[in-house]
């Protein structure tokens, strides 16, 4: 089967993700600007999992766009990638409504860190069903900060318990890093080799 219903599904499920994060920002009564300071680490946070969340997205968009044929597997290594992204709206409010504390920032760190290892599942599921000659293979040959950033997440999670604020550097380090759609597979989709053979 083709990509099209797998990508609808996630898109919808996303969009729902970041529905719940923004309702969860709660108006203050007051109008006055001493009424937002309470609110900032719960904006703080929202903002940061926003771009996650729009990570995500945008990645995950790429690599379906190279990807032929999905497969049963496929399927559910991409329920397990959006399981793990539909916990982000509650670690992400759980963090901001506690200010940061060590617990909350350390859970944050390990729904990430499982979002991580899903979307690499999900990759090598695609390669599986496609064959280590796909367009994605090709594109995914040399990726250092997909196998990088579970490892900045696990020393993130352990920095909770010592100093949040450099657990949330280490957050905020790794969304910088991917902000930047993948541009391995835009090269391959912009490559003359590029079209799927008939």
């Amino acid at each position: 089967m083709g990509t099209t219903r797998l990508e609808a599904f996630s898109d919808g499920v996303l969009a729902i993700v970041i529905t719940i994060m923004v309702l969860e920002l709660e108006v203050p009564h007051d109008s006055s600007a001493a009424a937002l300071r309470p609110l900032v680490p719960v904006l703080l946070s929202y903002v940061l999992s926003f771009i996650y969340v729009g990570i995500y997205w945008n990645n995950h968009h790429h690599m379906l766009h190279v990807t032929e044929r999905v497969s049963g597997s496929v399927l559910w290594a991409n329920l397990h990638l959006l399981f793990w992204l539909s916990l982000v709206p509650f670690v992400t409010a759980w963090m901001g409504e506690n200010h940061f504390e060590a617990l909350p920032v350390a859970l944050y760190g390990v729904v990430l860190f499982m979002a991580a290892i899903a979307y690499l599942i999900l990759q090598r599921r695609i390669i599986a069903s496609e064959g280590p000659g796909s367009r994605l293979a090709r594109a995914t040959r040399s990726d250092i900060k997909g196998r990088i950033s579970p490892f900045l997440y696990l020393a993130a999670i352990g920095a909770a318990f010592v100093l949040p604020w450099i657990s949330g550097i280490i957050y905020v380090a790794i969304a910088l890093m991917w902000l930047v759609p993948d541009r391995r597979i835009e090269r391959i989709l912009a490559s003359p080799a590029a079209a799927p053979p008939d």
